[in-house]
């Protein structure tokens, strides 16, 4: 067990469709204690700054009623809690709770426990509150979940019915899987029981929330590789009801035959996006924005997603936040940038990756970089 605790300075801080290989290299000129942040363009009224720094492949994120702010990690093994004690907009102490995971990217809290999935199977810290500084072993609440890595990191969440939604990416780039648990979003109790296979036709999603007014679940969907750069789009999808089927591996974009697999169904028979984002820009946290810093015209009619950016496009996309607009009954309208500058679009270089969107108590809104090792946090001032 460690105990990191550091003050952080006032001026610091996959892939294409989360493909498991090729990871761009760090740029050598960025200094982890000051972040260019001074790049980033937001909308107007909106200010960023940095929550957290040094938090190494800080992915997805998971806030408890007390405020420790819990963060997964992919590339690393670890998973850490971040305390803010004087209540500054700075963390000031890193708990690292667990080290030696196998992909340990999927966070959620419920009832005092954090629950933690690994490639194949769900873990829970029971009462981790009171245990940052010496926790104990978790216990196992799952472990039948596929052990292949590709696509093998997790996303988790509690939906309003109080199961845990945990998905199942392709196990390629793009095949017909044998076993329905891939390409999937299942769902389980927090014992590990009543585990099942609610939506399929997914090929990996990794961030996915249910809308505060209607209840309904909305994911990110990655597309598949190597048609091009500008084919397919990757999704915002909408699940209205349980098993329903979003074209995986038959249909892309909802409207666009696979070259592989796209003469065995037709397009007809699954659920379209609510919003075909960019191609390969690799969406990942997705969030709507209930609370009241921001202004009125962001509650409830915004989805804010996070976009981890690509990895083998010629010319790069994504490495922003993007928003969609959705009108009065929830269907989208708008597809637009709200963070950018993460990527020099001249020189077509990368400082940043953001990975997941968490909200604070106050209204404003975090963000995790895997890439930059940092967490930032977003507010709003007329």
């Amino acid at each position: 067990m460690k105990l990191y605790i550091f003050f952080l300075s006032t001026m610091s801080l996959i892939v294409a469709c989360n493909a498991p290989v090729n990871m761009p290299e760090k740029p050598k000129d960025i200094d982890q204690s000051d972040l260019p942040i001074d790049r980033l363009i937001l909308p107007e009224g909106f200010q960023i700054d940095i929550y957290a720094d040094n938090i190494n492949n800080a992915r997805s994120m998971t806030l408890s009623p007390d405020g420790t702010l819990y963060v997964g990690t992919r590339g690393g093994s670890e998973v850490y809690a971040l305390k803010d004690l004087d209540s500054d907009f700075k963390v000031d102490t890193v708990f690292t709770i667990y080290e030696d995971g196998e992909m340990p990217n999927g966070v959620a809290f419920k009832d005092g426990d954090l629950y933690v999935a690994e490639v194949s199977r769900i873990l829970k810290f029971a009462d981790i509150e009171n245990n940052l500084t010496d926790t104990p072993a978790p216990e196992v609440v799952f472990d039948g979940y596929p052990s292949i890595r590709h696509h093998g990191w997790k996303y988790i969440a509690f939906g309003p019915d109080g199961h845990l939604y945990v998905p199942v990416g392709a196990p390629c780039n793009i095949c017909e899987s044998e076993d329905p648990v891939f390409n999937s979003i299942t769902r389980l109790k927090t014992d590990g029981s009543g585990y099942d296979v609610v939506q399929s036709g997914v090929r990996n999603t990794v961030g996915f929330t249910w809308h505060p007014v209607s209840g309904e679940l909305w994911f990110t969907d990655n597309g598949r590789d190597w048609m091009g750069d500008d084919m397919p789009a990757c999704e915002l999808n909408r699940a209205s009801q349980d098993n329903m089927h979003f074209g995986y591996p038959y249909c892309h974009q909802g409207d666009t035959a696979d070259p592989d697999f796209g003469d065995k169904r037709s397009c007809d028979e699954f659920t379209a996006p609510v919003q075909n984002l960019g191609a390969h820009v690799a969406p990942l946290g997705i969030e709507f924005y209930a609370a009241e810093m921001f202004p009125p015209e962001y509650h409830n009619n915004v989805a804010f997603i996070a976009e981890h950016g690509s990895w083998n496009r010629s010319k790069k996309s994504g490495y922003k936040l993007s928003m969609v607009r959705l009108d009065s009954t929830y269907n989208a309208i708008a597809y637009e940038d709200f963070v950018t500058g993460w990527l020099n679009e001249n020189t077509d270089e990368a400082w940043g990756r953001p990975v997941d969107i968490e909200y604070l108590p106050d209204g404003s809104m975090l963000v995790s970089d895997d890439f930059a090792n940092a967490i930032y946090r977003i507010t709003y001032q007329p």
